[in-house]
């Protein structure tokens, strides 16, 4: 298996894009977001910036186990 950097990088840009719309997405639907940063409270910030983090993780992980798998682990 040989991955050139740019794969690498687009496996990284993906997951982070794709990442940040499901962590965004589920701070908004578990009512966790208000319309202005500044209206937030510490706590709210907090858990938006560790859902983005941790799906963005999630996600890259995810897209880079399809690549291996995908690209028969030669």
């Amino acid at each position: 298996m040989y991955a050139n950097t740019f794969e690498i990088l687009m496996m990284v840009a993906l997951g982070a894009l794709a990442g940040t719309g499901i962590g965004l997405l589920i701070g908004f639907m578990a009512k966790q977001q208000k319309n202005e940063w500044s209206a937030m409270t510490r706590k709210e910030h907090c858990i938006n910036i560790i859902l983005v983090i941790v799906f963005c993780a999630f996600c890259i992980a995810g897209l880079g186990s399809y690549y291996i798998i995908q690209s028969g682990f030669s």
